[in-house]
């Protein structure tokens, strides 16, 4: 049996394997965002779940929800504005499966270049911004920035 036999078998299980989920609901994020896109999609999982509740919180996202289709999770974001103009310009992946990115709370300050962007975290105490893990004094690894 040869390979597109096999994957035909199979069917749809294996339609959406993605190998790093935070990777994948950015750039998602990003590429929406630079398509001016209103509204994006983006299969549930509870780190993309918490990552949008921040990204909400720090004004990049308008509004989140949980819905279902096709009998599975889904998050429906919608993408902030300002006069037509997305309000998400860039973003940048810091930890990768292969490179983890690990920052202390004190190497935040250096890391976090006073304002130009917005580091986000994963801490033991959730995911949260580089603001937030110094004034907690937790540090965590570093997900990716975004401007």
């Amino acid at each position: 049996m040869n390979c597109p036999e096999f994957l035909r078998r199979l069917g749809n299980k294996f339609k959406n394997m993605v190998n790093h989920t935070v990777s994948d609901f950015v750039t998602r994020i990003k590429n929406a965002s630079k398509a001016r896109r209103r509204e994006l999609v983006a299969p549930y999982t509870r780190i993309s779940r918490d990552i949008a509740k921040v990204l909400a919180k720090e004004g990049f996202l308008e509004d989140i929800k949980e819905q279902e289709a096709e009998g599975r999770k889904v998050l429906s974001l919608k993408i902030k504005y300002n006069n037509r103009i997305p309000v998400i310009t860039d973003t940048k992946i810091i930890s990768k499966p292969s490179y983890r990115v690990y920052s202390g709370s004190s190497n935040l300050i250096q890391t976090q270049k006073k304002g130009m962007f917005t580091i986000i975290l994963s801490t033991s105490k959730g995911i949260m911004t580089g603001d937030e893990a110094q004034k907690n004094k937790i540090g965590g690894e570093v997900l990716f920035r975004i401007w």
